[in-house]
């Protein structure tokens, strides 16, 4: 097995959503805010090459999306997945598998595209089957009004009409090692539901990719909850159970949206789980 960062396209986002109700004058010492109170955000996507599999964990933006749409979101620096997957000597074509964490459009969007005439949409990984779980596509398809705005339609149907979509078979356990992708998938509820959190064994150690559950490393202390979760209080005991465990087994915590850091360490202090170390992925691997 070979490990991969894709970079699929840095964003900004409302630093005040980002951290719910932590003030500012504390956020901003991990995330400074520009003068418009944004803040830097990545979509960092993780490749697995697993023998004749390729499977990509989140897909980014995308780029279908209206002028307008993206003039919210801010986009910045040259990251595109394409550039990143051709950097690695991989193209779309070769994806095998598409897992996805959840079905916000910040990190499902890339999975679907324009046709050639622009006339609909089409899977932008043709050769791959995109894998979520039954209850969230049914929690996505049918959205509660806090969430529509996050769920798109441009990227749900074309999925299940194209026979591509397939759903990871959960049972009634909060963790479960997949037959299907062969890593772990721990189940949290607290942003939205049944979103899915990849443990990946690796050149001994347990690389956790973060999605929304930890989204950067200002927010690993318990309060430092996102404003767009759906449930923050449930959110704060599966961080508590999550940074348990991470400081009991080791595990790394790799982040889709730090923009500026990539992989860290927890330690135990007396304020409670904190940052060890960082590192970057290159250092580490």
């Amino acid at each position: 097995m070979t490990l991969y960062t894709v970079e699929t396209g840095n964003f900004k986002l409302d630093g005040g959503a980002m951290f719910g109700v932590v003030p500012k004058t504390i956020w901003n010492k991990t995330n400074p805010a520009d003068n418009n109170n944004l803040i830097d955000i990545a979509a960092r996507s993780l490749l697995i090459e697993d023998g004749n599999r390729l499977i990509l964990i989140d897909t980014g933006l995308g780029n279908k999306q209206s002028d307008k749409f993206f003039s919210y979101y801010h986009r910045w620096g040259n990251h595109t997945i394409e550039n990143s997957l051709a950097n690695l000597g991989f193209s779309k074509d070769d994806i095998t598998d598409v897992f996805l964490t959840h079905l916000h459009f910040d990190h499902s969007g890339g999975c679907i595209q324009w046709n050639k005439d622009r006339t609909g949409y089409e899977p932008a990984f043709k050769n791959a089957k995109f894998w979520t779980n039954e209850e969230h596509w049914l929690w996505a398809t049918k959205p509660n009004a806090r969430e529509k705005a996050s769920f798109l339609k441009e990227n749900l149907v074309p999925m299940q009409e194209s026979g591509q979509l397939c759903f990871i078979e959960r049972g009634n356990s909060t963790f479960i090692k997949t037959s299907e992708l062969g890593f772990g998938i721990r189940f949290v509820d607290g942003h939205t539901d049944k979103q899915m959190l990849p443990y990946i064994d690796y050149k001994g150690k347990t690389l956790v990719f973060m999605a929304d559950l930890i989204p950067t490393v200002g927010h690993i202390p318990l309060p430092y909850v996102m404003g767009y979760d759906t449930r923050p209080l449930l959110t704060l005991d599966e961080k508590n159970n999550f940074l348990n465990s991470a400081i009991k087994d080791n595990l790394l915590l790799f982040f889709e949206h730090d923009a500026h850091n990539q992989i860290c360490s927890i330690k135990e202090t007396e304020k409670g789980a904190r940052v060890d170390n960082i590192f970057s992925f290159d250092e580490l691997f």
